[in-house]
């Protein structure tokens, strides 16, 4: 359920005056559909039996590497620009990305549209033009127009590197000591809030989301959970399986750059 507050009034009355009561809204309700991510892996019976150098049994050390790979996906799906997608007995469910529902305050470069904001849409990708300093404060005030209260900036290797040379970092944050040379960004400060910016190798090279993260959750229908399959022949079947969404609770305190080059 996501609500807005009024803009503000110019607010005063009478000494002893009846009140006049307004009439409320409603709030807005808002929905995702659960996706599910499953992989399975199949090793023969005597490959199980063997002794590997490295590592204990194929089957447990394929498992894990799967449950990683899993991972991945799920990742990749929480940060893409991707409609929610119902479903049905033919079409698997699909959750809508964070390019679905950050809207208020999404930029992009020429031709660019928003999402509009409800998971039901992407957003339309515009002109490439480079990442600035100057349009990520833009967007960093724009969310705090909004009541937003940004926290983390999720972007990919190219992006970071952009950031890192934004005006301030570099001759805080470029030392070397004890031999060691630290070139990094850890907290950068606007007026309008202070960012911490983390790197991911899924999101897209062109997106930079800066993200008020209690306004976003991981909503599991079903943990990751690792299952033996029934067996068919001469061979041991291991599957893994998560059902999850991701929650959107107010897309306003939140922000998108899009069609960064």
């Amino acid at each position: 359920m996501t609500d807005s507050l009024r803009s503000s009034a110019d607010n005063k009355h009478v000494e002893g005056a009846a009140t006049t009561a307004a009439q409320a809204t409603s709030e807005v309700r808002l929905g995702n559909y659960t996706q599910i991510f499953k992989n399975a892996v199949v090793v023969s019976d005597t490959d199980e039996g063997l002794n590997y150098a490295g590592k204990a049994r194929q089957l447990a050390y394929q498992t894990v590497k799967m449950a990683k790979e899993q991972k991945l996906d799920i990742e990749k799906a929480l940060f893409a620009n991707n409609a929610k997608v119902a479903g049905n007995s033919s079409t698997a469910r699909e959750l809508a990305g964070a390019g679905s529902w950050v809207a208020t305050n999404a930029v992009g470069g020429t031709s660019f549209a928003a999402a509009t904001g409800d998971g039901t849409d992407a957003y339309t990708a515009g002109t490439a033009r480079a990442l600035t300093q100057t349009i990520f404060d833009g967007v960093m005030q724009d969310i705090w127009t909004e009541g937003g209260k940004p926290s983390t900036v999720y972007l990919s290797a190219a992006q970071m590197a952009v950031a890192l040379g934004f005006d301030g970092n570099n001759n805080q944050r470029n030392s070397v000591q004890s031999g060691r040379v630290d070139n990094y960004l850890s907290v950068y400060m606007t007026p309008w809030g202070s960012v911490t910016f983390t790197p991911s190798r899924e999101i897209a090279s062109a997106d930079v989301y800066i993200v008020q993260d209690d306004m976003f959750e991981i909503a599991e229908l079903r943990p990751m959970k690792n299952t033996q399959l029934a067996k068919t022949g001469d061979n041991t079947t291991r599957q893994i399986v998560t059902e999850l969404t991701l929650v959107s609770k107010n897309e306003a305190a939140s922000g998108l750059i899009a069609d960064c080059s």
